[in-house]
């Protein structure tokens, strides 16, 4: 299963470039197709990443039930061709509205992370779920990396390059699952397509029936509004507040991912073994939490670069939680599970942004009342206690 494991975690770092990749280059890209302010292209960014993730919240559990249905490999292989073209859109994009259907589009193309994430639970022992979807997760940081690096560099050569390169990587890895992706889904756990199942609502309901998954899933939500604060602001956050370069907004997320790749891909199987699942999921909250305090008042970018890979230490919640839900779920709903987990980290996301760029919008202008950039970290901050309250909540539940 070498070459196939490559292949899935290649497409899951392409899924992920999605997001990081535009990054750097946004606050050029949108006041170059409309003459606006930097504050107001933080709301226009806000919309377009919100765009990305309404389309992954209504068609994660489509494409997780599809691959219930037909397997995983037809629906990542449609799903990269999709992606490609839709890079070649945003290369040629003109106007605001080029690049918002061009986001909707991508973002059902990037929903295959939950079909990533059944693959794995298809191949994998119980004991072992949580360390291999922390794979799936280092691969999304590998994206962090990927994406805002090659942003970044490839902005030298015009906000569009780095489209261009990366619908020639989905194009790429496209042929390669094609020869060495084969099917891991048995027949016997595959089942018939469902309205019910297909849609949001209805596999939010089957999901959520008991009250340990409802509870698992709440935190994830609440956790996903949190950290969607650093692609929501990053680069309009460190552009105002250190006047970096689309360059260095590209090496900050880069060294970000870097280190969310290390922990997720390494550092958890540790840290679960230290902690359980519990521990790591209350440490993860507990540690975030500093972090987003620091972030909200830092004022030096040199003491913010060697501050942000530390961040990811706490990237360490989304595996656990993931690894719990896997476990209570049979084998023939992993599809479905992963669908509803996607669809709810695409509702954080549709959330979040809207939420973080108004308030950075807010704080950020110049003739705000109180000017503080950082102030949608304080909002992260908060929602880390919300978390571990939800959290302990339900342990409470389960030992009365």
């Amino acid at each position: 299963m070498r070459l196939p494991l490559i292949f899935v975690i290649a497409t899951t770092v392409i899924d992920s470039m999605g997001i990081g990749l535009i990054l750097p280059v946004m606050p050029a890209l949108l006041r170059e197709v409309s003459d606006i302010s930097l504050a107001d292209a933080a709301l226009y960014g806000g919309v377009l990443v919100t765009a990305f993730a309404f389309m992954q919240f209504l068609f994660g559990p489509v494409i997780g039930a599809l691959s219930d249905r037909y397997g995983r490999r037809p629906v990542m292989l449609i799903s990269l061709l999709v992606m490609a073209l839709d890079y070649i859109v945003m290369a040629l994009a003109g106007a605001f509205w080029v690049l918002l259907v061009g986001r909707m589009v991508g973002g059902i193309a990037a929903a295959t992370q939950s079909t990533a994430t059944a693959f794995m639970a298809d191949i994998s022992k119980p004991e072992e779920k949580a360390a291999r979807f922390g794979m799936i997760g280092a691969a999304f940081g590998m994206g962090f990396v990927f994406g805002p690096l090659l942003g970044g560099l490839l902005a030298e050569f015009g906000t569009r390059a780095p489209f261009y390169a990366a619908a020639a990587l989905a194009a790429t890895n496209l042929i390669f699952g094609y020869f060495v992706m084969p099917e891991t889904l048995k027949p016997e756990n595959r089942r018939p397509l469902s309205l019910a199942r297909s849609n949001p609502l209805g596999a939010f309901k089957n999901v959520s029936a008991t009250p340990q998954l409802r509870r698992l899933l709440w935190l994830f939500f609440l956790y996903q509004v949190a950290f969607m604060v650093y692609p929501a602001i990053w680069a309009f956050f460190t552009e105002e507040r250190f006047g970096w370069s689309p360059r260095m907004i590209g090496f900050s997320l880069g060294a970000f991912g870097i280190a969310m790749a290390l922990v997720q891909g390494g550092l958890i199987r540790l840290i679960l073994r230290w902690f359980g699942d519990r521990g790591t999921i209350l440490y993860g909250l507990a540690f975030n939490f500093f972090a987003f305090l620091v972030l909200a008042f830092i004022e030096s970018g040199t003491l913010a670069i060697l501050f942000i890979p530390l961040t990811a230490l706490g990237a360490v919640v989304t595996p656990a939680v993931q690894g719990m839900m896997s476990r209570a779920t049979s084998d023939n709903s992993q599809g479905e599970l992963q669908g509803v987990l996607s669809s709810t980290a695409a509702l954080a996301t549709i959330i979040s942004p809207l939420i973080m760029t108004q308030i950075f919008a807010t704080f950020a202008r110049q003739d705000a009342a109180f000017y503080l950039p950082g102030a949608p970290f304080l909002v992260s901050m908060f929602l880390m206690l919300v978390c571990a309250l939800v959290f302990l909540a339900g342990r409470r539940q389960q030992t009365v």
